[in-house]
C-alpha cells in the first residue's frame, strides 16, 4: 500500500511532510439498552400549518448520508419523538429507537422498491405476508374486511412501521395535519409507533421500560437485538 502525503516546500527546501487523505476511524457502537438518544431534536411549532415534520428537514439533512435514512423519513422519526417529549415527557422515547424499528420493519419505507414521498406517503404501499398461521406466522383472521390491508381473509401488516389493521384502528393517529390517520404515511406511522411504545413501556429511558416496549411491539428477542443494534449505531451518527 502506498500512503498519500502532502508535501509543503519553498524553493528547493522541503519544509514538511504531512499525512493526508486518511479515512476517519469507524465509530464504536455502544452496547446495552436503551440505545442512546442521538442528536438532539430542535424545538419546533407543532401547530404551524402544513406538514410540521418539514420544520426538521434542516436538522435531518446533515445526517441522512451517514445514517442511510432519507431526509423525509428521518424528519418523521425526529418529529414523532419531539411530539412525545411535549405530550408525554415521562416516556423519553428517542428518534433512534423509532429509526431502528423503521429499518427492521421496512428499510425506512423502501422495502421492495417502495419510496417515501416528500409528504411522507410511502408508495407503493408496503404489505406483509398473510397472517395465516403458517410456519412461524401468527394466525390473525381478517378484522377490516380487507379495506385497509387489501386482504379479506387474513390480516397483513401495513406501512413503514408494519401495523396490523386491528392495532392501527386503536392507535393510529394523524401526525401531518391532513385529517387522515394513514398507516402508509411515515409521519402518521412513526407517531403511532411512538405512542404505542410509550403506553406499553412507560419510561423508555430505562432498560426495563425499553425492553418491555420493544417486546410488546414484536415478541422476539432477536427483533429486540436487531432494533437495538440499529438504534445504537444511529445514536453515534453511523450505521452497523
Amino acid at each position: 500500500m502506498i500512503s498519500r502525503i502532502c508535501v509543503l516546500a519553498t524553493a528547493s527546501v522541503l519544509l514538511a511532510l504531512t499525512a493526508c487523505g486518511s479515512s476517519e476511524p469507524k465509530r464504536e457502537i455502544p452496547e446495552g439498552i436503551p440505545p442512546g438518544p442521538g442528536t438532539e431534536v430542535p424545538l419546533i411549532d407543532f401547530n404551524a400549518p402544513g406538514r410540521t415534520a418539514d420544520l426538521l428537514l434542516a436538522w435531518a439533512e446533515p445526517q441522512t448520508d451517514a445514517l442511510g435514512i432519507s431526509v423525509t423519513a428521518l424528519a418523521s422519526y425526529g418529529h414523532a419523538a419531539a411530539i412525545m417529549t411535549e405530550t408525554d415527557p415521562d416516556c423519553g422515547i428517542a428518534w433512534t429507537t423509532l429509526a431502528g424499528i423503521g429499518y427492521i420493519e421496512s428499510r425506512h419505507g423502501t422495502y421492495q422498491g417502495s419510496s417515501v414521498q416528500p409528504d411522507g406517503l410511502v408508495a407503493p404501499p408496503i404489505r406483509g405476508i398473510p397472517l395465516d398461521g403458517g410456519p412461524g406466522v401468527a394466525e390473525i383472521p381478517d378484522t377490516d374486511g380487507g379495506v385497509m390491508d387489501g386482504d379479506a381473509e387474513f390480516d397483513r401488516a401495513m406501512g413503514p412501521m408494519q401495523f396490523i389493521p386491528e392495532t392501527w384502528k386503536k392507535w393510529g393517529v394523524d401526525a401531518n395535519g391532513d385529517g387522515i390517520a394513514d398507516p402508509d404515511n411515515i409521519d402518521d406511522a412513526a407517531l403511532t409507533a411512538a405512542r404505542y411504545l410509550c403506553a406499553r413501556g412507560g419510561d423508555l429511558r430505562t432498560a426495563q421500560g425499553w425492553e418491555t416496549a420493544l417486546m410488546a411491539y414484536n415478541l422476539s428477542g432477536q427483533y429486540l437485538r436487531d432494533v437495538r443494534d440499529r438504534a445504537a449505531a444511529y445514536s453515534v451518527g453511523t450505521r452497523p
